[in-house]
């Protein structure tokens, strides 16, 4: 017998990211990824120039005012005070320094978050369309991903089913709002009601379900949107974030976990999220970005500019006959994919150059997704190959519509 030189775990994690690494080393988009002249709308990276005052704000903090100016970091006080006040302002609730962990962006702090939490065997529920790393985080972890569709007509959460999939083995369940990428915004009173379905299920199983609550995009509102936390509902709560969005700099990996305040077993949880980090490659984020954290919570990408390029992009491609869903968040157009399959039809788009992430990327094929980063150019080149794209489609079905 020939044993494997990987990890089950991680054997596991490779077959079911192989779709995912193959588009993004393989597909035409790759190949021309950078070039000038396409129009790229895969994934939410800048195009345009950085936030004003971001590189500023790094070179003033890379200038050493002390000899540990550069020593080991850890959750350092004038950074977890800075989130910390920021969160209160922002939601109402009573944060604590002490109860924030800094970590580099939100992939680290959900898979700490999951591995401080949920043992070997313990189920962790999440809804879908998901975010692409969902499943590989809870089965890097050793956890077992259970997946739970949103409600198709709405693409609210779907309370029923969510109790249908809890289990005794249920450990947690991961929120995504607003949701990447439907661009949903869940609601109170689908918040409240998950926050009793937890409850409930925990008393029933006597042991604690937590709630982690990945809140990436909730800076990232819609004109008129309203963002309500499930920590407003739900003491037994991680929230997750990352800067990488609201400031548009994925490479800068920054972000943090915040515990609840009303979590019962709250300082346990410090520790062991503080041994969880320790032991897992030291995720704490440097020091520049920490000891800059304070005057770097001021900034955020144009969010007028962002909604402008929505409005037009999907105003224009309504008009062209497709369906869009109207976010409420993020930096996403959802859009059905007017053939079936929508590898091949995105493939007709990359013809001219024209770049979207394929729904089968992200568990719903079907559909195709449009990153709003890409620059005004990059859109004002894209509208005519969008309509050139689906005008075969649309001709077609007004004809047969009509016999």
């Amino acid at each position: 017998m020939t044993s494997s030189p990987i990890s089950d775990a991680i054997g596991q994690v490779l077959g079911d990211i192989g779709p995912f690494v193959d588009f993004f080393l393989n597909s035409k988009w790759a190949k021309k990824r950078g070039q000038p002249g396409i129009s790229d709308f895969v994934v939410g990276n800048p195009h345009e120039a950085p936030v004003p005052g971001y590189a500023s704000t790094l070179q003033k903090w890379a200038e050493p005012q002390s000899n540990d100016w550069f020593a080991y970091q850890m959750s350092e006080p004038y950074a977890t005070d800075a989130v910390a006040s920021s969160l209160r302002a922002k939601l109402g609730i009573a944060f604590e320094p002490e109860h924030i962990t800094m970590t580099t962006g939100a992939m680290a702090g959900l898979t700490v978050t999951i591995r401080c939490v949920a043992n070997p065997g313990d189920e962790v529920i999440f809804a879908t369309p998901p975010w692409f790393f969902y499943d590989a985080i809870i089965t890097a972890s050793e956890a077992v991903p259970v997946r739970v569709p949103v409600k198709p007509s709405d693409f609210d959460l779907d309370l029923d089913a969510i109790r249908q999939a809890i289990s005794p083995r249920t450990r947690a369940i991961i929120v995504n709002s607003p949701n990447n990428p439907t661009g949903r915004i869940y609601p109170p009173e689908t918040l409240q009601g998950l926050a009793g379905l937890l409850s409930d299920a925990s008393a029933e199983y006597g042991r604690t379900i937590y709630l982690i609550s990945d809140e990436a995009y909730s800076h990232i509102l819609a004109p008129g949107a309203e963002f309500h936390s499930p920590l407003e509902f739900y003491p037994n709560s991680f929230l997750i974030y990352t800067y990488g969005k609201t400031l548009l700099t994925p490479g800068q990996r920054l972000g943090y976990i915040a515990l609840s305040p009303a979590m019962p077993d709250i300082e346990q949880i410090s520790f062991g999220l503080l041994a969880t980090m320790v032991t897992s490659s030291y995720g704490f984020p440097n020091a520049v970005l920490q000891r800059g954290l304070a005057d770097l919570e001021k900034l955020s990408i144009d969010i007028d500019h962002l909604n402008a390029k929505r409005d037009r992009m999907m105003g224009n491609l309504r008009g062209m006959g497709y369906e869009v869903t109207e976010p409420e968040g993020t930096f996403y157009l959802l859009v059905k994919s007017p053939l079936e399959d929508d590898r091949f039809f995105t493939d007709e788009l990359a013809i001219d150059d024209v770049y979207v992430l394929p729904g089968s990327m992200f568990e719903m094929p079907g559909y195709f997704r449009i990153s709003l980063t890409a620059t005004t150019e990059m859109i004002e080149r894209a509208l005519p190959i969008f309509e050139a794209t689906i005008a075969p489609t649309r001709d077609f079905l007004v004809t047969a519509r009509a016999v």
